[in-house]
């Protein structure tokens, strides 16, 4: 099949710019596997979507303040200023353990390795969809000490780099004051508004589960009230952890499925999660996934036969013609046109997938749904 296969049109202002005014205040598109037959619902409806027994999983990674802006070591100029043409910007996408990340770097062709960075604070955050790097004459940090350094231990390509960062005694806690939410480029508006802090990520994410440079999505929009409804209902809820990272920030450069491969992300799959996959599927019970990157993460240890408890990474990309081991229903937001994410969904909708999933696309264009990270979902049971 060819990228172009999964295209549609969209109208920009159907691209959500804000969340809703209340967290959950979402319309919930349902549709239905075997035939495609859709309805028009909201997402408080999903309680009752759901079936007692039912096992609910979502990924409880925690967002990070993942955009800094740094400074390359020694340009200073002798009024102790910083020289404009040494400030970068940089995505922190991956943790790679001990204070390694993987990172995106503009313009990268400055950052060659063995380059130190200094991270500063910014206090105007850039206009997302505007240039990756901030204009020199808009660079204005604050004349503080320095928290974070890093050095560059490896160059990939399309800006991609390593960073090695300098113990730090409470690296998160720094982060988040000197980051900056890593909105995604259709968003476009100051990416650094104090609603983002608190509505770019779940109410679920763990404590200690640092480590996504973008949300994932789909469980946005639950509320304390609704998963309290759900386990009323006798809905069994789990979690995973799976960052997101690189491959959310970057198109789909194959033309044809056969050819794409996506960057690896780390997951972690607790006892407690693997235990009750078990039971469920002993039980014939249906587990219903929250996003793909739970579904991502469910299917791959399927294939590679690993339920139990354990950490390691995946690139699995589910495409038509995939068979779901795990996964029984599916809550997603609308995805970008020709990406892998409306790939997977139209391979989870069955044989004519792709056909049914772009009808539905097509009613939520109609039906002026709001689309992708802060915009409304679908339920395919």
């Amino acid at each position: 099949m060819r990228v172009t296969d999964f295209d549609f049109d969209l109208p920009p202002e159907l691209i959500a710019q804000h969340p809703p005014a209340e967290r959950g205040d979402s319309r919930m598109m349902t549709v239905a596997r075997t035939t495609g037959a859709l309805a028009d619902r909201h997402f408080r409806d999903l309680p009752s979507l759901l079936q007692p027994g039912d096992l609910l999983i979502m990924n409880d990674s925690r967002v990070i303040p993942a955009r800094l802006f740094a400074r390359r070591a020694g340009l200073r100029t002798q009024a102790n200023s910083p020289s404009p043409t040494g400030h970068v910007e940089v995505l922190l996408t991956q943790p790679l353990g001990d204070g390694r990340w993987r990172a995106l770097v503009k313009p990268g062709r400055k950052v060659p390795v063995g380059e130190r960075l200094i991270f500063e604070e910014q206090p105007t955050a850039r206009k997302s969809g505007a240039p990756f790097l901030r204009e020199a004459n808009e660079w204005n940090p604050r004349e503080s000490a320095s928290s974070l350094e890093a050095d560059v231990i490896e160059a990939g390509e399309f800006g991609e780099r390593t960073l090695q960062f300098a113990p730090t005694p409470d690296f998160f806690g720094t982060l988040d004051r000197l980051g900056h939410m890593p909105l995604p480029p259709y968003i476009r508006r100051n990416d650094d508004e104090p609603e983002d802090r608190t509505r770019y990520q779940t109410v679920y994410a763990g404590a200690n589960t640092h480590g996504s440079a973008a949300a994932p999505t789909a469980g946005l929009h639950f509320t304390p009230q609704i998963l309290d409804q759900i386990r009323q209902r006798g809905v069994e809820t789990a979690h995973i952890t799976l960052h997101v990272g690189l491959g959310t920030f970057q198109p789909v450069r194959a033309d044809d499925l056969s050819d794409i491969r996506l960057h690896e992300e780390h997951y972690t799959l607790p006892a407690a999660t693997a235990d009750a996959i078990l039971r469920a599927k002993a039980d014939h019970r249906r587990i219903v996934a929250v996003g793909t990157t739970t579904t991502r993460t469910l299917e791959h240890v399927a294939a590679t036969s690993q339920l139990h408890a354990h950490s390691g990474s995946t690139s699995i990309f589910l495409q038509p013609g995939h068979r779901f081991a795990l996964v029984d229903a599916l809550l997603t937001n609308f995805h970008l046109p020709k990406s892998t994410l409306l790939m997977l969904v139209s391979a989870f909708a069955g044989e004519h997938g792709r056909e049914n999933v772009l009808a539905a696309y097509r009613h939520a264009v109609d039906e002026r749904y709001r689309f992708f990270s802060y915009g409304d979902c679908m339920f395919l049971g």
